[in-house]
């Protein structure tokens, strides 16, 4: 056995030194005349030596130029090529039948059949030669032939869409080349302009040449800028993907943040890449245009990037992150092993939110000093960002309406997202925020506007709160009719202008498959900035701080539980008091209902001095409240209206709408407030927030700054 492998590895290693002979296969010029000689002079030696009748050699060679010249015919072959083939075959029959008569070993029949070889070999490489420039010849003309046939489709295009923006846009242009799309959605028309005349004149047209040429509904004619000022690239979108449902596409390779990250495709079904390096985001959309999906796909490309840690900020239960974080945790918060989450960190509560920000900022604050020499290497003012060195993306769902919100402690951390934008885009913290709408308090603060270059419009036909013009000032001919349909919109970048675009549907199966295929390529976070972050970074996804997460199972309340109803007992709508009953009711008559009711109350009145402690009744005078309360609930039900104390005399009377009007007053400073703008705060009507603003004036809670029409309610700590 061993001399037989030593044997197989020894001729394994001289055939793959020497020259291998591939019998598969066909014939050249010269193994095809080489190989027909020595047949011929085979079968003359072997005829001769046994006497086989001469006539035999002759009857081959007809037949096989006969089944030639036939085969020749049905391939279409040159009428040289055949006549040579069948040449060949009578030449040889004919030198056999020559030589088995007369002898094939004889000098004058090896020389003959040395000439004939040579003549058979150079005829076979010139047919050859010229069936190669033949076919080539036919492959040129057929491609002419096309080439014409799209040359004429083109110039038809050119010359119809020149006349019509000239009819409608008094615009002539010279159309320089059309290309046609190869998804075959469209095209695009590159024209020379004429002088002194700019790209917008035909972008305000849009919507007219796309009815003048009869586009259905989700197709669009956009205008935008050519290689240089004088001229345009026109892009005609003839079939729309807008109303398909596109899915996420199922290859998840590693991504980065300097080669783009893709968001959708445009209507030419190209993808549509973010830079976000350097720059932030701003997502808009009302309800049921598709948010939270794309909202998913941001998320998505992130999990793929192998130099981004995403945090994100969903006050609303941690429902955007909460797909990306639970394949990697098990029910009792443990992390499943080989998994980690598809975002870094999760925040759903107000405090949570709070401790991330504050380590953003800590973390934005030392690598402006730590990385300074690391900078200078790198000859670079900014920090160059790799998967040692991850970007933070901050991804706040809703964070426009955070940032214009009144309430107090959404203003802190309004004031903590404003001073990551603002401070930290060297360092790689950038933000993603999302909005219902694209309105003026969205989209008035300007450092909204200066850092969110990348910004996205989901309308899904809707028009309230879809100001396009504010979104993308301008743009011109955005309409939101133009993208009726879910997960449609418009999308600009640095990159590219405004221009409409479709989101890819994501579904939970694939979250659950991306987080499974990425987990492996998510960096860590340097240690340098974890050492900043300190252990509000390190323990986020301690079981503790991730109980939010795992109580999806809400415990059914029993009627021993205050506070809490079993189903059916209408105690959603509010506690059931005797005093409120009518008084024919068949319950308030008996003395037991009249003693449970009692002994429930008081019972009631324990747990409420257990858990708050007592406190006297506002409206009671300070001299009652120190004596001994009688038994039982104070029912404001069964109090007298007129008793002392009544509310209109107590420092907090005024209307439910009061305390906002007033903390609204205090968040504006010195400047103070006009009662206009009181009033459009609280939607109420003016005279009544008036005479409401007034009374707190004399009570103090608020000073009057009388300027004429410039007069102003001011908070007394700013006064």
């Amino acid at each position: 056995m061993t001399t037989t492998t030593e044997a197989t590895k020894t001729s394994t290693k001289r055939a793959e030194g020497g020259p291998v002979w591939d019998w598969a296969a066909g014939h050249g010029p010269v193994t095809g005349a080489l190989s027909a000689t020595t047949g011929a002079w085979a079968t003359a030696t072997v005829g001769a030596a046994t006497g086989m009748p001469p006539g035999w050699a002759l009857a081959a060679g007809c037949v096989g130029a006969i089944g030639h010249t036939a085969a020749g015919l049905r391939w279409r072959n040159a009428g040289r090529t055949i006549t040579t083939r069948a040449a060949s075959w009578l030449l040889g029959s004919g030198w056999t039948t020559w030589a088995v008569t007369h002898g094939p070993l004889t000098w004058t029949a090896l020389g003959s059949l040395a000439t004939i070889g040579i003549g058979v070999g150079t005829a076979a490489h010139a047919t050859g030669l010229y069936e190669e420039a033949r076919e080539e010849e036919a492959i040129a003309a057929e491609q002419r032939l096309i080439a014409a046939e799209l040359s004429a489709e083109r110039r038809g295009i050119a010359v119809e869409w020149a006349e019509r923006i000239e009819r409608i846009c008094a615009v002539r242009l010279r159309v320089v080349a059309v290309e046609m799309w190869a998804t075959g959605c469209g095209f695009t028309i590159d024209a020379e302009l004429p002088g002194g005349t700019t790209y917008d004149r035909i972008a305000k047209d849009s919507a007219r040449l796309s009815a003048d040429a009869h586009l259905p509904h989700g197709c669009t004619v956009a205008a935008g800028p050519g290689i240089h000022q004088g001229r345009v690239l026109i892009d005609v979108t003839t079939a729309s993907v807008l109303e398909q449902e596109i899915p996420y596409p199922a290859e998840y390779g590693p991504l980065s943040i300097h080669t783009g990250i893709p968001w959708g495709v445009r209507t030419n079904a190209e993808q549509v890449l973010t830079y976000l390096r350097e720059q932030c985001a701003l997502v808009v959309g009302p309800t049921g245009s598709g948010k939270t999906n794309m909202l998913h796909t941001i998320l998505a490309g992130f999990a793929r990037a192998t130099d981004v840690l995403t945090w994100v900020i969903d006050l609303n239960a941690g429902s955007a992150g909460l797909p990306w974080a639970r394949p990697a945790l098990n029910d009792d918060g443990t992390p499943v092993k080989g998994v980690r989450p598809g975002v870094d960190w999760l925040a759903g509560t107000h405090e949570e939110a709070v401790r991330m920000l504050d380590a953003a900022i800590r973390i934005g604050r030392h690598r402006k000093t730590v990385y300074q020499d690391f900078m200078a290497q790198a000859n670079t003012d900014l920090l160059p960002v790799s998967a040692q060195v991850p970007q933070i993306m901050l991804v706040i769902d809703e964070g426009a309406e955070i940032l214009v919100s009144n309430d107090r402690s959404m203003r802190k951390v309004a004031d903590k997202i404003l001073e990551v934008i603002r401070l930290f885009r060297a360092m790689g913290i950038r933000t993603v925020l999302t909005a219902l709408g694209a309105t003026g308090s969205v989209l008035g603060n300007l450092m909204i506007r200066r850092e969110a270059k990348v910004r996205v419009a989901l309308t899904g036909g809707e028009t309230e709160g879809m100001d396009l013009s504010k979104q993308f000032p301008g743009s011109r001919g955005l309409r939101t009719d133009q993208a009726p349909y879910k997960g449609s919109g418009f999308m600009g970048t640095p990159e590219s202008p405004a221009a409409l675009f479709k989101s890819w549907r994501i579904l939970p199966n694939q979250i659950r498959d991306i987080v499974t295929a990425t987990s492996d390529r998510h960096p860590t976070l340097d240690a340098k900035s974890a050492q900043a972050a300190g252990r509000d970074y390190a323990g986020r996804w301690e079981p503790d701080r991730t109980t939010w997460m795992r109580q999806h199972n809400p415990v059914a309340a029993t009627p021993d539980q205050p506070g809490q109803s079993t189903p059916g007992s209408g105690a959603g709508e509010g506690l059931n008091l005797s005093a409120l009953r009518d008084s024919d009711q068949p319950s308030d008559s008996g003395t037991g209902d009249t003693a449970d009711a009692d002994r429930l109350a008081r019972q009631f009145m324990r747990q409420i001095d257990a858990r708050f402690g007592t406190a006297a009744d506002p409206r009671e005078p300070e001299q009652e409240a120190r004596t001994e309360r009688p038994s039982g609930l104070n029912l404001s039900a069964l109090r007298d209206s007129d008793q002392p104390g009544d509310s209109s005399e107590a420092p907090s009377a005024g209307p439910s709408w009061l305390p906002d009007a007033i903390d609204a007053i205090e968040s504006t400073g010195a400047a103070g407030m006009k009662p206009s703008a009181v009033a459009d705060f609280v939607g109420r009507s003016r005279q009544a927030v008036r005479d409401a603003l007034k009374a707190a004036a004399e009570r103090g809670e608020l000073v009057y700054r009388d300027n004429g029409p410039h007069s102003v309610y001011v908070h007394p700590d700013h006064a």
